[in-house]
């Protein structure tokens, strides 16, 4: 639990989920200015409608809520860490209401805060989902740290809102000032968008903030090609499940096994959802959840647990998010029942498995990655 010191008050934030020792914290440089900003130009009337894009762990809509502000993003973990912190700062849930990337928030909006997402494609759908949301007098303030606002981003911002400016740098951390422009016709967006999975006849559906969205990556089909020597599985989590192109293949390879497609990307889960059942239609015994990690699978209930772990969460570069997803792994899996991962050779995952699952056997590799076998006994 760290303190954020705003210009009108202090407030107690962690990321989410809560880990012992977190070093991290749960909000930025560019939060700070942005908040200082809007404070700055008393913007922040009592009657002042505001919607937040990105908002990582809550520290936006905590400090603006008050103002009961309209907070949207395409992660699970960060409305469960925005509701965690209003709880923390003697808030109510209802002080904020929560949109996911897949929705359009209704109405408009006299202020529009836009953290600036890594992915330009996730940005552009963004932009494209609140332009009914403007008016003339709307003030747009783009926030992120300056290494990730480059020119291609200012030019979404101009191609589909209107012009814009950056402040000076500020900790590191840049805002974007854009005036609304209601006479520009940006057309639609352009997502999801679809590919057809090689060695198929199957077209995957991709949202714009899924991982592999334009191709098959190198790492995700080696992990494919290594489930040809998997036990045949009752019951399949496919974790992390992007566009679901594993747990597509499991479900092909073995069609009486029940697959999970589980992920904390709304737009993950939504484009997974959409492949398998363009692929299998009434025969795919799936089911999709959005949620953290495994926090929602019974103990001891899955067989085989497929994998392609990413090595952060969103900008801060750290491994608990695979500690989590091994550990969890473990604890979901019947006796008997294999956890199979993907991973780049020098992230050293053999060494966590074994701590883990007390063995590792590699059943997969190439020149940059490997495929990793561990049994719960």
């Amino acid at each position: 639990m760290n303190t954020l010191t705003t210009p009108t008050a202090e407030y107690q934030l962690a990321r989410f989920p809560r880990r012992k020792n977190d070093l991290l914290r749960a909000w930025d440089a560019a939060d700070e200015y942005a908040l200082s900003h809007l404070h700055e130009q008393s913007l922040l009337t009592q009657d002042v409608s505001i919607l937040i894009l990105n908002d990582s762990f809550g520290a936006l809509s905590v400090a603006l809520a008050d103002h009961g502000p309209t907070m949207m993003s395409d992660s699970h973990l960060a409305q469960q860490g925005t509701l965690a912190n209003l709880k923390e700062n003697g808030r109510s849930e209802e002080d904020v209401r929560l949109l996911t990337s897949l929705e359009k928030p209704s109405g408009t909006f006299d202020v529009i805060v836009i953290k600036v997402p890594k992915i330009l494609a996730y940005l552009e759908d963004q932009l494209h989902r609140i332009r009914p949301c403007l008016r003339t007098d709307t003030v747009i303030l783009g926030a992120g740290m300056a290494k990730g606002i480059h020119t291609s981003t200012l030019k979404l911002f101009e191609r589909i809102l209107g012009p814009n400016k950056t402040s000076l740098a500020k900790k590191k951390a840049r805002l974007i000032h854009c005036e609304p422009n209601l006479e520009l016709s940006p057309g639609d967006s352009p997502y999801p968008t679809s590919y057809k999975l090689e060695g198929t006849d199957h077209q995957t559906t991709n949202h714009a903030n899924v991982f592999s969205r334009e191709k098959l990556d190198v790492g995700t089909r080696l992990l494919l090609a290594s489930l040809e020597t998997s036990d045949v599985p009752g019951r399949i989590v496919d974790l992390g499940c992007g566009n679901g192109v594993v747990g597509l293949k499991a479900a092909i390879q073995y069609p009486d096994a029940e697959v999970f497609f589980v992920d904390e990307s709304f737009m993950a889960v939504a484009s997974a959802e959409t492949t398998v059942r363009a692929a299998l239609g009434d025969r795919a015994k799936a089911q999709f959840r959005t949620m953290d990690c495994l926090a929602a699978i019974p103990a001891r209930s899955i067989d085989l647990v497929l994998v392609n772990p990413p090595y952060h969460q969103e900008r801060g570069v750290d491994d608990a998010v695979a500690w989590q997803m091994l550990r969890e792994s473990k604890d979901v899996l019947a006796q008997g029942g294999e956890l199979r991962m993907v991973g780049n050779r020098h992230l050293g995952y053999h060494v966590k498995l074994e701590r883990v699952f007390g063995n590792c056997s590699v059943v997969g590799d190439s020149s940059k990655f490997v495929v990793l076998k561990a049994v719960k006994r």
